[in-house]
C-alpha cells in the first residue's frame, strides 16, 4: 500500500510523530510549511494562532509537489489549536481535494484535543477513515514509550 504522511508541526511534536510513523510505514512525508515563516513564542504564539482559528484564517502555504491522490493511504497529522486543527492544515485541505482514499488522522496537543479529530474528519467526507489517535506532548514523553506507541499504531494502519 502506497502511503503518504501529511503533517503540519509548529513546535516539533507532530514532526516527531510523523517522521517515526513514516519510517514505520515506509511512507513518504510531506511537511506543510506556511509562507509566513516568522517564529512566534510565548503569549504571541497563542494570540497569533488563536486569532487564525477564531477568524477562520487559512494561511498561505509554501508550494509542494506531492499529490495525495497518488496514494492509497493518507495519514494527516496536526497540532490542536483552540480545540481545532491548526489553520495550515485547513489551508491544505481547502486547496487539495482528497477523495476516495483511506485516511488516518493524528493530532498532538498539550492536554486537550477538544473536537479537533472530529472537525478534521468532517472535512474529509468521501474518504474512509481507518484510524485516528492523539498524542499529548510527544517530545516531552519517554522516547521509548512514544516510539512503541507510534509503531503499534503503524501496525494497526497496515492491517
Amino acid at each position: 500500500m502506497k502511503t503518504l504522511i501529511v503533517y503540519y508541526s509548529y513546535d516539533g511534536n507532530c514532526a516527531l510523530v510523523a517522521e517515526r510513523l513514516a519510517a514505520a510505514l515506509k511512507a513518504e512525508a510531506l511537511r506543510l510549511e506556511t509562507a509566513d515563516d516568522k517564529r512566534r513564542a510565548g503569549l504571541a504564539k497563542y494570540v497569533w494562532g488563536g486569532r487564525m482559528v477564531f477568524s477562520h484564517i487559512q494561511p498561505a502555504l509554501k508550494p509542494y509537489a506531492v499529490k495525495p491522490e497518488d496514494y492509497d493511504l493518507v495519514v494527516i497529522g496536526f497540532p490542536v489549536w483552540a480545540g481545532s486543527p491548526a489553520p495550515p492544515l485547513l489551508s491544505f485541505l481547502s486547496e487539495t481535494k482528497i477523495g476516495g482514499r483511506k485516511i488516518a488522522l493524528f493530532c498532538c496537543h498539550g492536554g486537550g484535543k477538544g473536537k479537533a479529530l472530529q472537525k478534521a474528519g468532517a472535512l474529509l467526507e468521501g474518504n474512509t477513515l481507518v484510524g485516528e489517535t492523539d498524542f499529548v506532548n510527544p517530545s516531552r514523553d519517554d522516547p521509548e514509550k512514544i516510539a512503541a506507541r507510534i509503531d503499534w499504531w503503524a501496525k494497526r494502519l497496515e492491517s
